[in-house]
């Protein structure tokens, strides 16, 4: 999946299409959800800086665009930074609201089972034209931004973000993430092993974005994961 950012000549037909594809996936959840997708796509639209990839706005402001209270706006803000589609920048100091950035990969990952429902000319302008001979995309997802901090050899990455999966979801942890190692960590990607293929293409698949949410939240340097099979 090729990634561009909408900027530029096209970019008006861009942002429509991303919109589209939030509010088709927002279509098949909940109210809940259906109301936390309309917050987002509402703040985009009135304060989302494209071209610098920033968002900029107080949690007073945004709780008058919301027509919510303060606490909310910081529980549906969290919500959005653990689906990965907020990326923080910069914190909230002295004064200073704080910067977030749209990781568009995250919004594609989540939303691209609903992109059959526009249409196939929808499908085709959001991944790109496949070739007839194109073999299945690799188990990688890559996250937009610049290049990160190798981190040292050793670090406990890996322990932290098994801690915090088990804590939200132990179902979904013993299921799927307690069996997948740590086998490499460098230039901001972090390489996994599944004990078969059929496990590496489930996570992949079915649980990749809940996993990226969860590195990202440990360490917002990495910026690719790699779910590989023994």
């Amino acid at each position: 999946m090729q990634i561009v950012r909408p900027v530029g000549r096209q970019a008006a037909s861009r942002k429509y299409d991303l919109i589209t594809a939030l509010g088709v996936h927002a279509c098949r959840g909940d109210k809940h959800f259906q109301r936390l997708v309309l917050r987002f796509i509402t703040m985009v639209v009135a304060r989302y800086n494209w071209q610098n990839d920033e968002l900029s706005i107080g949690q007073k402001d945004l709780a008058a665009l919301w027509s919510v209270d303060e606490r909310t706006v910081k529980r549906e803000m969290a919500k959005l930074r653990a689906l990965g589609w907020l990326v923080q920048k910069r914190a909230a100091v002295r004064g200073r609201v704080a910067i977030h950035g749209i990781d568009i990969t995250a919004i594609l990952l989540s939303t691209r089972e609903a992109w059959e429902a526009v249409g196939p000319d929808f499908v085709e302008r959001m991944a790109g034209p496949r070739p007839a001979a194109e073999m299945p995309a690799p188990n990688v997802v890559a996250f937009p931004g610049t290049a990160a901090t190798v981190l040292p050899e050793g670090d406990a990455l890996w322990d932290r973000v098994q801690a915090r999966l088990a804590g939200e979801d132990p179902a979904a942890f013993n299921m799927w993430f307690r069996q997948l190692a740590q086998v490499g960590l460098a230039g901001g990607c972090l390489d996994l092993v599944a004990p078969s293929r059929f496990h590496a293409a489930y996570v992949t698949t079915h649980h990749l974005i809940r996993l990226l949410a969860a590195v990202r939240r440990e360490d917002g340097g990495v910026r690719m994961v790699k779910v590989g099979a023994e």
